[in-house]
């Protein structure tokens, strides 16, 4: 597993301002999801997506990626803003049934992230992967994700963003 440098983790303000803090990425909770998956390796057992992204990100939502957006109402702050520490929210196509769940670890720009995300390549953690936004009005609801560096492969559906409650 490559490693890639910390982020900016947010901060939101009762006026759901949110601000950046550079080389804020929570780097314990990403340590820690790291770790779970090492022991999970190390016994011969798979990677899955949402155990690493709750741990990554410290959202408390339990069962498949695909339902991870309905679960958060009400208990979590949903958006289409991207915000370092926050969970996206890919939903269930014919090619991924469960749907799919990552920590944005970086905001590069208004139309690219990078991630954090388990089992994207089979069994495995990808840290740091650029995703671009490619929907017509710049809502991050059609992504494309770097598969190897510089390829990006087909479109795929978001939710959109979950936040980790920062109170």
């Amino acid at each position: 597993m490559a490693l890639t440098s910390a982020c900016s983790k947010p901060v939101r303000h009762k006026a759901d301002i949110v601000v950046g803090i550079p080389d804020g990425l929570d780097l314990e909770k990403r340590a820690f999801a790291l770790s779970e998956v090492r022991a999970l390796q190390n016994a011969g057992r798979r990677v899955w997506c949402v155990p690493f992204a709750r741990n990554a990100s410290g959202i408390a939502i339990r069962g498949d990626a695909h339902t991870w957006w309905a679960s958060a109402k009400g208990l979590y702050e949903r958006s289409s803003q991207p915000l370092v520490g926050a969970v996206m929210s890919f939903r269930s196509t014919s090619g991924m049934a469960l749907g799919h769940v990552a920590v944005v670890s970086k905001v590069v720009s208004d139309r690219e992230v990078l991630i954090d995300h388990a089992n994207w390549s089979r069994n495995k953690v990808s840290l740091g992967m650029s995703v671009i936004d490619v929907s017509d009005n710049n809502d991050w609801t059609r992504v494309r994700v770097e598969s190897t560096p510089g390829a990006y492969g087909k479109t795929y559906p978001v939710n959109g963003f979950i936040y980790p409650d920062h109170s």
